[in-house]
Parts: structure tokens; C-alpha cells; sequence
């Protein structure tokens, strides 16, 4: 028969065995998991590559795109302010013979109805 001492150690052998087994299952594992990364880190690396270099070209021709709008918006403003300085020149050339024609049509008007006798002026 085995002491108590005996059973204990016994006991205690199989702890560690039970022990090392997980721990090797762990590792195992562990090193299964790190060979898995590795594979997924050289694939994403490849496909980064294409990838950047595309970004690169479309960052490139978005720039160019931005040199050509910004050259219409300085013509546009330049139209627009055109624009305005035209329809400035209009407003003087036109408004003020325009306001001077009406109040002697208005004058004239006023005057001829001043000329009538009372009996043929219209009432308001």
C-alpha cells in the first residue's frame, strides 16, 4: 500500500503532467494563431500596395480637377463682377433719361389738365 506521502506525490505528479499537457495544447494553439497572422499580415501587405498607388493616382487627378475648377470660379467672378459693372452702366444710361422723360410726361400732363376748364377735368 502506498503512505500518504506516496499518494500526495503521486497526486502531485499528475497536477503537473495535466498541467504541462494544457500548457503544450496552449501553445500549440498559440503558435497556430501567430502563423495565421503572419499569413494575413504578407497578404494585406500586397494588396496595400496596388491600393496606395491607386489612391495616389486619384489624389493626383483630383488635384488637376481642383486647378481647373478653381480657374472657372476666377473667370466666373470675374464674369459676375463684369456683370454687375455692365448693369451699373445700364441703370445710369437708362434710369435717369427714363426718370427726366416721365416727370415731363408728368409735367406735361398736369400742365394740360391745368389749361382744361373745370367742368372736363376727370376726378380721381
Amino acid at each position: 500500500m502506498l503512505t500518504a506521502g506516496e499518494v500526495a506525490g503521486l497526486i502531485a505528479a499528475t497536477g503537473w503532467v495535466v498541467l504541462v499537457c494544457v500548457l503544450a495544447m496552449v501553445l500549440v494553439k498559440l503558435a497556430r494563431l501567430l502563423t495565421e497572422t503572419t499569413k494575413a499580415v504578407s497578404e494585406l501587405a500586397e494588396r496595400m500596395v496596388p491600393l496606395l498607388d491607386d489612391v495616389s493616382v486619384t489624389v493626383n487627378e483630383t488635384n488637376r480637377q481642383l486647378v481647373t475648377v478653381e480657374a472657372i470660379a476666377k473667370d466666373v467672378k470675374q464674369v459676375s463682377g463684369h456683370a454687375a459693372k455692365l448693369s451699373g452702366v445700364t441703370q445710369t444710361i437708362f434710369t435717369g433719361p427714363l426718370i427726366k422723360v416721365s416727370s415731363l410726361g408728368y409735367g406735361v400732363r398736369r400742365a394740360i389738365e391745368a389749361r382744361r376748364p373745370r367742368k372736363a377735368r376727370r376726378r380721381p
